[in-house]
């Protein structure tokens, strides 16, 4: 049990009624787990707002209320603290609660459009691979060392950060790897976290349903520099065109790589093969199993910050050549019939197209391309048409499905996408609203030689309808139908 004056430490307080010179069990922010002794942080979420709760959370024995507005009615023996933002307020919580785990590990948060989950990952892999106890806080899993936890969310809430950060604390964890969306920074989560470096990989069309503007977008994500201390690390993309903006007001050592551009880190693509591609950088040879222009700015980021962090160079590059492929990012099958599957988590316009780039470079055109895809719902509608068109113009034949329809038809998804595509590429499509029934025309239409892309859910095991998930894994599924197919 720890105090609630020091669990408040460093949070903005506006007003206090009781005591903070009390006992607390835990913090919560969702009401049905408070329990007798815990302080609940009432958070104005998306969907619910926590204030509406208080009242139910008092009745379950909570000791302290955190909340932006104090209610009319206050009951004795119960401390209320009004605070500027909820959200903050939580962060700083959880992170005084687990005792500020993140200042006992060398943390890195990486950020972008895509990426993210390749990079931080991967250098997961390469710090296991030379010897440390690593972390990882991604879209995928959270790893405490060897033990793994599921995750719901890129970026975790801050109790769930804070408690699993401890518990790398306990391990012996050193390095520590982790995702940082826009939505986890706009809601403020890693609020209160000591970073050793950030890393930004590239900005592109997403999240505009959240965002609503680009510049928002681009300036949220800005934040995670913004707030570096000068001893961290700021390690940016500098031929993406807001690279450079990341850096505009950090305090942190300022670190550049590219392809294209001058940097301080560099990288060349010297060939690019289906089974991988041969890397220059910084004047050494490097093959890689990772193939695509977007995974040679991946493995450029990885080394970069295996670098900042004191790994030696030569022994990074050999350590680079061993990492295998993440989970749903151009995960690839050949049937004994030839054909090529190939299973990505593209969701957005501009990882479609490099995949489909990618793709496209590699075949001898004698091949056809098949593409899958679908747009998730209660998500950004701006990219269906987008996306829509993206697949139309670079594949031979497009199957339109669903991916995540959550709460809205799947058809209308569908019919968005569709009002993308050029009047001369409506002969290439068909629009299968059953996932399942869409990869298995995919694989029945294809021939030998021909490459399917099932594109937009990558590592998800589940399709979500209605609120209801269904376990679902496009990499089992394309595998399967193959294997019958080869019979």
């Amino acid at each position: 049990m720890k105090q609630l004056k020091d669990i408040l430490y460093g949070v903005n307080l506006t007003a206090v009624s009781g005591t903070t010179s009390c006992g607390i069990a835990s913090v919560c922010f969702n009401s049905r787990q408070v329990r007798k002794g815990d302080a609940f942080v009432a958070i104005k979420g998306t969907l619910t707002d926590g204030h509406k709760y208080i009242d139910t959370v008092v009745e379950a024995g909570a000791r302290a209320i955190i909340c932006e507005v104090l209610p009319a009615n206050m009951v004795d023996d119960v401390t209320y603290v009004e605070v500027g933002n909820g959200n903050q307020a939580l962060a700083v919580m959880a992170s005084n609660y687990y005792e500020n785990p993140s200042k006992n590990l060398k943390l890195v948060g990486v950020t972008g459009t895509n990426g993210k989950t390749t990079v931080s990952s991967l250098l997961y892999q390469l710090f296991k691979k030379a010897g440390y106890k690593v972390g990882l806080l991604s879209t995928i899993k959270i790893m405490v060392d060897e033990t793994e936890y599921p995750t719901k969310h890129t970026t975790p809430d801050a109790l769930v950060i804070n408690k699993h950060l401890a518990l790398m604390n306990d391990a012996g964890v050193e390095f520590c790897f982790m995702e940082v969306s826009s939505h986890g920074i706009h809601q403020k989560r890693t609020e209160g976290l000591v970073f050793e470096g950030a890393v930004f990989t590239n900005l592109s069309h997403d999240h505009l349903d959240y965002h609503k503007t680009f510049a928002d977008y681009r300036d949220t994500k800005k934040i995670l520099f913004d707030q570096l201390p000068k001893t961290a690390f700021a390690l940016t993309n500098i031929d993406d065109k807001n690279g450079l903006v990341m850096l505009q007001n950090t305090k942190a050592r300022k670190y550049t790589y590219a392809l294209k551009n001058y940097a301080d880190f560099r990288a060349r693509i010297l060939e690019n093969q289906f089974d991988g591609q041969l890397l220059k950088i910084n004047e050494h040879e490097l093959w890689t199993k990772l193939i695509g222009h977007f995974n040679a700015y991946n493995m450029l980021a990885i080394f970069a910050t295996a670098d900042l962090l004191g790994l030696e160079e030569l022994e990074t590059l050999r350590l680079l050549s061993e990492l295998d492929n993440v989970a749903g990012r151009f995960q690839y099958y050949i049937s004994k019939n030839k054909i090529t599957a190939i299973v990505d988590y593209a969701h957005t316009p501009d990882a479609l197209k490099n995949v489909l780039e990618t793709i496209n470079t590699l075949r001898t055109g004698n091949e056809n391309v098949i593409t899958v895809v679908g747009c998730g719902g209660d998500r950004d509608r701006s990219k269906r048409p987008v996306m829509g068109n993206i697949a139309s113009e670079m594949s031979d034949k497009i199957i339109f499905t669903s991916d995540n329809p959550r709460t809205e038809s799947p058809s209308e998804i569908i019919a968005e996408m569709e009002a993308g595509v050029e009047p001369q590429n409506f002969k290439k499509i068909l629009s299968i609203e059953n996932r399942a029934q869409a990869i298995k025309a995919a694989c029945q239409l294809a021939d030998a030689n021909d490459i399917i892309l099932v594109a937009g859910k990558g590592h998800e095991a589940y399709q979500e309808t209605d609120g209801v998930r269904i376990d679902f894994d496009d990499f089992k599924m394309v595998q399967e139908v193959l294997i019958s197919l080869d019979k």
